[in-house]
């Protein structure tokens, strides 16, 4: 089954390239245009990516970000930020927020995918407690 990933731009060319290019690698793709369709559809279909643009309209990219990540049901969820934005201390920001990966724009597609298979792979390498024993179990379904 093909992963699902969310892509968050108020821009719409930037929404529609780079879901094209995430259909063309095999992933599925919703997309947003603001932070409330965001986090509407990440509670709603619980996707197994976010790329998350900074700024946006109505709830900023920051907020956005806070709220999955405190989540008991979205935090496991991978957030990438991706801006314009590229000082220090908006990488030092994404950190703080929780994100789970930082990009620039423009950022080259091979550079996003790869980003995307990285975060994608060391989320699913985490061992998963389980909370009802407090210790690791196979197949255990409880989130981190």
């Amino acid at each position: 089954m093909a992963k699902k990933i969310l892509v968050v731009d108020d821009e719409p060319d930037i929404r529609k390239l780079t879901s094209l290019r995430l259909k063309l690698s095999g992933y599925d793709t919703l997309t947003a245009a603001d932070g409330k369709e965001a986090l509407d559809l990440i509670r709603q279909h619980k996707p197994d990516l976010v790329l998350l643009d900074l700024l946006l309209p109505v709830i900023g990219g920051s907020e956005v970000c806070k709220q999955v990540k405190k989540d008991e049901e979205l935090k496991q969820i991978p957030v990438i930020l991706f801006t314009a934005r590229s000082d220090t201390m908006t990488a030092e920001k994404a950190t703080q927020l929780g994100a789970d990966g930082y990009m620039t724009k423009p950022f080259d597609p091979e550079e996003m995918l790869n980003k995307i298979k990285q975060t994608l792979e060391s989320k699913l390498a985490l061992p998963v407690p389980n909370k009802a024993e407090g210790s690791e179990a196979e197949g255990s379904t409880a989130n981190n």
